[in-house]
């Protein structure tokens, strides 16, 4: 599937659907003199015009690598989907507004059978169009599409209170419009901060997806001659635009000839597969040395009595420089990552005082 094109096609969709609901909810909106519904059509037309900002967005980001910028443009849809989110927030700011001067002067509105008809008519294309939308978002990996549909499905919701005060205006002659206005505006701003939000959140650096960090490591655990897979990175330039790094652990008793047509090999599949670039660091693994053996037993008993450390990886010890080293996992919840260290190191010199102890630290980023 060419994501590309998946989106731009989905959001000229979104485009003609909602120029044509704005249209007909203008027209409903005058002629009912109802400001639910008229907010409601300048709604539909923000959504157009961040389905035109989606569109730019995903051309600009699809343009290929060069030498200024080597990982390409991918993060560009996250800066579109930032204006979406403002273009949002601006269009709820405005009729919250509009809506607080209808509650303070309220007019009555004279709706139809036939303002009720498009109404509800709009309910409905929109929450299916929602539910088309986010699902193609999710399947490109889309965060504007899967904002859009969100978004679509919430103003299914929207149209169908302005559809029941229509009723409730017509029938119980209580007008509701400037109160529905407000509400309506409520959930647009708490739309535009949501995408904003998420978004932001993208651009600083979203923590590592957990279930595809495992997978990763499941599917590199399982070439023959890994012992493990640590100390996983992934870095985001843009949807579907990944680099990362990873450190196996092998025997030390591979040679140079092996471990490189083994990470050749995992780098090449996990490409394949979850179109990652990878880049592969080594640790070597003591499994000669029965004394050595006997030292990372040990540590790794002194390791069970910290509550903060997750994991011990990394582990070798270098008996020419007298050196026993290792990386610590240490969870975010730990008080202090120097002390823990340190509590760990003194355990370790105290049993072993003839060897210097060099501790590297690391924080999960995907557990």
């Amino acid at each position: 599937m060419d994501r590309e094109k998946v989106i731009i096609r989905v959001s000229i969709q979104g485009i003609i659907m909602n120029l044509i609901l704005v249209a007909f909810k203008a027209v409903v909106g005058l002629m009912a003199n109802s400001i639910a519904i008229i907010l409601d059509a300048v709604n539909n037309l923000s959504d157009a015009f961040s389905q035109v900002i989606t569109i730019v967005g995903t051309k600009l980001s699809a343009k290929a690598p060069d030498k200024k910028h080597p990982y390409g443009y991918g993060r560009i849809e996250y800066l579109s989907s930032v204006i979406v989110a403002v273009l949002v927030l601006m269009a709820g700011i405005t009729s919250l507004k509009e809506s607080v001067e209808k509650v303070v002067h309220p007019s009555k509105a004279e709706y139809t059978k036939v303002s009720l008809i498009i109404i509800g008519v709009a309910v409905v294309v929109k929450f299916f169009f929602g539910s088309y939308t986010k699902k193609m978002g999710e399947k490109v990996q889309s965060q504007s599409l899967i904002a859009s549909g969100t978004d679509a499905f919430m103003d299914s919701v929207l149209s169908l209170s302005t559809f029941v005060a229509a009723l409730i205006s017509m029938f119980a002659h209580i007008t509701l419009e400037g109160i529905l206005g407000v509400l309506l505006s409520v959930f647009i701003i708490k739309a535009g901060l949501e995408i904003l939000l998420e978004t932001l959140s993208s651009i600083i650096g979203d923590r590592t997806d957990r279930e595809l960090s495992l997978a990763i490591k499941k599917e590199i655990c399982g070439y023959s001659g890994v012992n493990g897979a640590y100390d996983l990175v992934l870095h985001d330039y843009g949807p579907s635009r990944s680099i990362g790094s990873v450190h196996i652990e092998v025997n030390e008793t591979m040679n140079a000839d092996e471990i490189y047509r083994l990470t050749r090999k995992i780098m090449a599949d996990i490409y394949e597969k979850f179109s990652i670039g990878m880049t592969i660091g080594i640790y070597a693994t003591n499994v000669t040395n029965p004394k050595i053996i006997e030292i990372r037993t040990s540590v790794y008993k002194i390791i069970k009595e910290e509550e903060h450390v997750l994991q011990m990886h990394g582990f070798y010890v270098d008996e020419e420089r007298k050196s026993i080293s290792f990386d610590l996992v240490v969870s975010y919840s730990a008080p202090s990552t120097a002390e823990v260290c340190k509590r760990v190191q003194d355990k370790v010199l105290k049993k072993y005082p003839e060897y210097r102890c060099d501790i590297n630290i690391d924080h999960d980023f995907s557990d």
